[in-house]
């Protein structure tokens, strides 16, 4: 689908000192007296992106983007084996994202997150429900161990070799146990080599869940620089090893406190890595949210389903 607004770039954009030694990224695109929106970026690790805004009317929106800690344009880089990952926590991120909020003047924003976005949409509008206007989450994870366990294991089912290749990616010793802690692990060996190869075999394993999928298209991270690829599978490592620091279902148990919040949520029927009943559990504990299934896109989205998120956002384009 082509977007009916030209790209735009952001009028503003900077560096937030969180006060532990990180600085993140920001831009703000749009219209400044626009509705404030904040587009939340998967991976986690993947970065917001440097492609302009073509989505959102630029008349009636503010759009907010930020790179979440080490990655992408915020420092420290968490490809430099330095960083300090303890740093790095999903507490951490909802403190920078009301940290922003508060630099950049917004009182009340829709959140909107796609994937690992939409987890970190979840967990901050249930900590902070009366900064959040309305919500656009899309391919829904809520990072729960089933859910990781599946993406990182039983979606092997589909691709044995590949997943036999992932599982071979970790010593002897820890293939028939914990992958993720095993993978975050390597991320933090001082050997750049063995950071190298255990970064080169996730995103092997991820791409080939993606291109499983009918249509399915593989990230651009497996192409992308090793520095930004070692990034993103450091903080992925990292993040998922510890289930994001969630009690195991929480944001589904705890989805009463999004009422009064609209939503939609746009779960592609095909979608591999996070299959549709993550979708719908939301929605069945979330009272005001629209579950939308998009029958012909997975993961990597398709031109009905961008036509769904696109439609979402016009809806809510004239709510105060």
């Amino acid at each position: 689908m082509t977007s009916p607004y030209p790209p735009y770039e952001p009028y503003d954009r900077g560096m937030l000192d969180t006060g532990d030694g990180n600085r993140i990224y920001w831009d703000v695109s749009g219209n400044p007296d626009g509705k404030p929106a904040v587009n939340l970026h998967g991976g986690p690790g993947a970065g917001g992106g440097a492609k302009p805004i073509s989505a959102w009317d630029p008349e009636r929106y503010r759009v907010i983007r930020f790179d979440q800690r080490n990655c992408g344009r915020s420092t420290p880089h968490a490809a430099d084996p330095a960083a300090d990952m303890s740093l790095n926590t999903t507490e951490h991120l909802l403190s920078d994202m009301e940290l922003l909020r508060e630099h950049l003047g917004v009182d009340r924003w829709l959140v909107k997150g796609g994937s690992w976005g939409a987890t970190l949409a979840l967990a901050y509008a249930q900590r902070h429900p009366e900064r959040v206007t309305e919500m656009i989450l899309i391919s829904m994870m809520t990072s729960r161990r089933s859910e990781l366990d599946w993406l990182y294991r039983g979606a092997g089912r589909f691709a044995p070799e590949a997943w036999q290749r992932f599982r071979d990616g970790v010593p002897v010793a820890d293939r028939e146990g914990d992958l993720l802690s095993a993978y975050a692990r390597l991320m933090e060996n001082p050997d750049p080599e063995v950071r190298s190869k255990a970064a080169a075999d996730w995103m092997a394993w991820e791409d080939t869940v993606l291109t499983v999928e009918q249509d399915g298209t593989a990230t651009d991270h497996g192409n992308q620089a090793s520095a930004t690829q070692q990034a993103f599978v450091r903080i992925c490592a990292h993040y998922f090893s510890n289930a994001a620091w969630l009690q195991e279902g929480v944001l589904i148990q705890e989805a009463g406190r999004l009422a009064g919040i609209p939503g939609v949520i746009i779960q592609g029927r095909q979608d591999l890595g996070c299959p549709p009943m993550t979708a719908w559990e939301l929605a069945q504990a979330w009272p005001d949210a629209r579950l939308v299934i998009v029958e012909d896109a997975g993961h990597t989205g398709s031109p009905t389903m961008q036509a769904e998120i696109q439609k979402a956002i016009e809806q809510f384009a004239g709510r105060n």
